[in-house]
């Protein structure tokens, strides 16, 4: 049998919510399983869709730069050793170069973002620099670019979560400071809610799949009739879309509107059609 630590039991609760006890609990019937605990006490009802235990511990900074005509943008996550560089002025302007170079090049991967240049300059060697000047071990965890009609970009906690959110457009430019509000807008929902996906279509398949099977555990727990229990699953799996595509989630601006529903508002004051199509969200320390 599994040595069910305090530490388990801790970080079960972080992840869950469910109290002490039945965290130790399923523990125990999974022989120590993480993943497993968290399902067994979702079929129970004792815990809601459990996020990520947030045991980022690097320091850094996230960073995005938009083109100027605002249809590409990059983001990435530079580490450092301590808050104190983190914050640093120097640091982020690191970062910000880095950022470019990753825009400019449109590169495959980290490697070919260390050989990239920004201003006569490889990437690989201002990362040497960065070290030297700020006397820490500074590391590039990783970047994404993006291309779209439309992009915009939110930066929170002064780098510790970077968003990027493309867009569909029809006659909305866009580097208009009015679809930029919008976009903000939703970029910011995506830092503070962070949803699984944009829409349900692009929610993955084996996502879909172990949702469906929790409900469906759930339903049965109540001994009701099979067709009772075939609704309830269906209606928890409609509340799980809700909660968790971005499309679909009510704006935190104001929750009488999904974001689907604000972003359509925006593209008709704006006389043109407005349509968010994917988000890259990167939350500091995720990236190792």
């Amino acid at each position: 049998m599994a040595n069910i630590t305090a530490s388990m039991v801790k970080e079960l609760r972080e992840m869950t919510g469910a109290g002490m006890m039945e965290c130790k609990k399923a523990l125990a019937e999974v022989e120590g399983d993480l993943e497993k605990a968290v399902d067994v006490l979702r079929t129970r009802g004792l815990a809601a869709v459990a996020k990520k235990a947030g045991r980022a511990t690097n320091e850094g900074t996230v960073m995005t730069v938009l083109s100027a005509d605002c249809t590409s943008g990059a983001m990435i996550e530079l580490n450092c050793e301590t808050d104190f560089v983190a914050i640093n002025d120097k640091f982020k302007a690191y970062a910000e170069k880095i950022t470019r170079a990753a825009l400019d090049a449109k590169p495959a991967d980290l490697d070919a973002l260390q050989a990239a240049e920004v201003d006569g300059e490889a990437v690989s060697a201002i990362l040497t620099d960065c070290i030297h000047v700020m006397g820490e071990n500074t590391s590039l965890a990783r970047f994404s670019v993006v291309e779209a009609d439309g992009v915009s970009a939110y930066i929170h906690g002064g780098g510790k979560i970077g968003v990027l959110v493309t867009f569909a457009l029809e006659g909305v430019d866009a580097t208009a400071e009015e679809f930029q509000k919008c976009g903000r807008d939703v970029a910011m929902q995506v830092a503070a809610v962070n949803p699984v996906s944009a829409t349900r279509a692009d929610v993955p398949a084996d996502v879909v799949a172990h949702e469906k099977e929790i409900y469906k555990a759930q339903a049965a727990e109540s001994g009701k009739p099979e067709n009772i229990q075939e609704k309830m699953a269906e209606g928890r799996m409609e509340k799980f879309y809700k909660e968790n595509c971005l499309t679909e989630q009510a704006f935190v601006k104001n929750p009488d509107l999904t974001v689907a529903q604000y972003v359509e508002q925006c593209g008709k004051e704006l006389g043109g059609t407005i349509t968010v199509t994917g988000f890259v969200r990167f939350a500091l320390g995720e990236g190792e």
